[in-house]
């Protein structure tokens, strides 16, 4: 009689849940997006509907791309979720509010092993894995999208999440008393400075108090792509929006630098498309707040993984560390 083995399943699904559109993507062991979809997160006011459409749709989209018996796991990443209880927490930008199990909801309709952490925690696993952190242990991620600001560090080659997994929320420090009212209920928070929602709310304060004419008055809409482009064309007003951003995102950065003492700072999400106009006075401001002893020691980079795969990557990564888990062994 022949000997039978135990066959090792190849395949993984990465999920990234974002304020308007939800990503999947099926992801094999070497890291290659196989197939990949969306569906918009917003059609779904209750959590409950959206993790049955969810189940649905990557049960199909799996059986579409070699067969449910194939997938190993599933990773997400999500805004505010935490690693460690498996639960969304208290998320300001999504309509769910509160206390959200969706690691156990989802695996209780795929009968799958599912893990899921925030997005920073999620980016850091990509870069890690695939892109610019690639042989570092000690880093620093930092991204600027979805509304806010999100960060996970790297110590000794293990992310550093914090006794209650909310270790990184260099977003929600306070880098002026009495402030912007930040999504969280306090004010004066970096992210209310150096998202994309900050970067809007400094060019509207920018062309209400320059004498300067300026495009942005004439943009039929106001984003960092649009303010960006009136940077290229020489445009005073924009230069200045993100030259203030860049001045308080490098503040946040040589503070958060002088306590971790990190090899790096890799940045990502849609603020880096501004390029020169928001890195190079974050970089001046960065070597003019940052701890003597570690000026020009921490490296200061860009992601260079493609937006729209970064995030279901590092979320694949997630899943291959999650123990493997069926309902149908």
């Amino acid at each position: 009689m022949g000997e039978t083995v135990d066959q090792i399943k190849t395949r993984v699904i990465g999920v990234d849940i974002r304020e308007t559109k939800t990503t999947f993507a099926l992801v094999n062991i070497r890291g290659e997006i196989i197939a990949q979809d969306y569906f918009r997160t917003s059609d779904y006011a209750e959590v409950s509907d959206y993790v049955t459409a969810l189940s649905e749709k990557l049960l199909a989209f799996a059986e579409e791309n070699g067969g449910y018996e194939t997938i190993r796991s599933v990773g997400i990443s999500a805004p505010s979720a935490n690693f460690k209880t498996g639960c969304i927490e208290n998320a300001a930008n999504l309509k769910w509010k509160g206390v959200v199990p969706l690691a156990a909801m989802l695996r209780d309709q795929l009968g799958l092993a599912v893990a899921l952490a925030n997005d920073a925690h999620i980016t850091a696993l990509g870069e890690k894995a695939f892109g610019s952190a690639h042989g570092m242990k000690d880093f620093i991620i930092v991204s600027i999208s979805h509304g806010g600001l999100g960060s996970c560090i790297f110590s000794n080659g293990q992310p550093h999440l914090g006794v209650n997994g909310f270790a990184g929320e260099v977003g929600h420090t306070c880098v002026k008393v009495g402030g912007r009212q930040c999504g969280c209920g306090r004010k004066g928070c970096l992210e209310t400075y150096v998202s994309d929602k900050g970067l809007l709310k400094t060019a509207q304060e920018e062309m209400a108090k320059s004498q300067e004419p300026t495009m942005l008055s004439k943009l039929h809409e106001l984003n960092i792509y649009t303010i960006t482009d009136c940077c290229e064309k020489g445009d005073k007003v924009a230069i200045e929006t993100f030259r203030r951003v860049g001045t308080m995102l490098g503040l946040g950065l040589a503070n958060y630098a002088s306590i971790i003492n990190p090899e790096a700072i890799i940045l990502t999400g849609d603020m880096m498309v501004a390029g020169k106009w928001l890195l190079k006075p974050m970089r001046a401001s960065f070597d003019e707040h940052v701890f003597h002893n570690i000026k020009g020691k921490v490296r200061l980079l860009v992601s260079i993984l493609k937006e729209g795969e970064r995030d279901v990557l590092g979320a694949s990564a997630l899943a291959w560390d999650v123990k493997e888990y069926s309902l149908f062994k």
